[in-house]
């Protein structure tokens, strides 16, 4: 048995042991606990492992913003960032709480969207997020 065999072997045991959550839990130790067993408290996440959970995060807004905006397809690079990066702070239904502006990306006023990022709540708790935001908005 060659190293990857065995380590591929105890990850096995371990998931059988374990079993998942994906919400973190406190052990019977009283260690926050999360996936299969892993212990927060002591092993917290590294940040290349937050990565991934981010870019895994990152591809399903993706995927729903191209199933609920018929406009996303055609829409530059960067305004795509935009709206992704707003849905990962606010949640999907909170970015699709901003019907102005999604109706102004809808017929490609980006001037107007911009506009109307910045007439919100969200604007007014995050203000230079929401300004370099929907100066990317206004640009393209």
């Amino acid at each position: 048995m060659t190293q990857s065999d065995y380590i591929l072997d105890a990850g096995e045991i371990i998931k059988v042991d374990e079993g998942f959550s994906g919400i973190p839990y406190k052990c019977p130790a009283g260690y926050l606990t999360i996936g299969y067993g892993r212990n927060l408290d002591a092993n917290p996440l590294t940040p290349s492992e937050a990565e991934i959970l981010m870019y895994n995060d990152i591809e399903k807004i993706d995927s729903e913003l191209k199933k609920r905006l018929p406009y996303f397809a055609q829409l530059t690079p960067a305004r795509k960032v935009v709206l992704i990066s707003m849905a990962f702070q606010l949640g999907l239904n909170g970015l699709l709480g901003f019907r102005k502006t999604l109706a102004y990306l809808a017929i490609g006023s980006f001037e107007h969207a911009s506009k109307e990022m910045l007439n919100s709540r969200w604007a007014n708790q995050t203000p230079k997020r929401a300004r370099r935001l929907a100066e990317m908005m206004r640009r393209g």
